[in-house]
């Protein structure tokens, strides 16, 4: 049995709560704590989600030019949701770690 899959909207709005979550935990608590580590777990698995399942039609990856303490590619929405352009961030490292050399290439716009 296949299960039907997310919708964009769905996702995004899956994304942003749980990256909202994962602040608060690392406030609360600290950024290694279980439930911190289960929450940025949890929304990098609904990115990756996101980019592999609506990936150049709908999104793409962008090299965010804030500075941070790491380069991060912002996951961008090609059409807004609501007021969302965006969801959320995804550090390059990581991208690296899941995607394969062929998906990032895909996937990073302006390549």
């Amino acid at each position: 049995m296949e299960l039907s899959p997310y919708s964009l909207e769905q996702l995004v709005a899956e994304i942003v709560a749980v990256n909202h979550a994962w602040k608060l935990a690392c406030k609360l608590f600290e950024q290694t704590s279980p439930l911190a580590v289960s929450l940025r777990n949890l929304k990098t698995c609904k990115q990756i989600r996101l980019l592999q399942t609506y990936g150049t039609t709908q999104v793409y990856l962008a090299l965010d030019p804030e500075e941070s303490s790491e380069p991060l590619y912002s996951v961008c929405l090609r059409h807004s949701i609501g007021d969302r352009t965006n969801a959320e961030h995804l550090p390059v490292r990581v991208a690296k770690e899941i995607l394969s050399p062929a998906e990032l290439n895909r996937l990073i716009e302006n390549n």
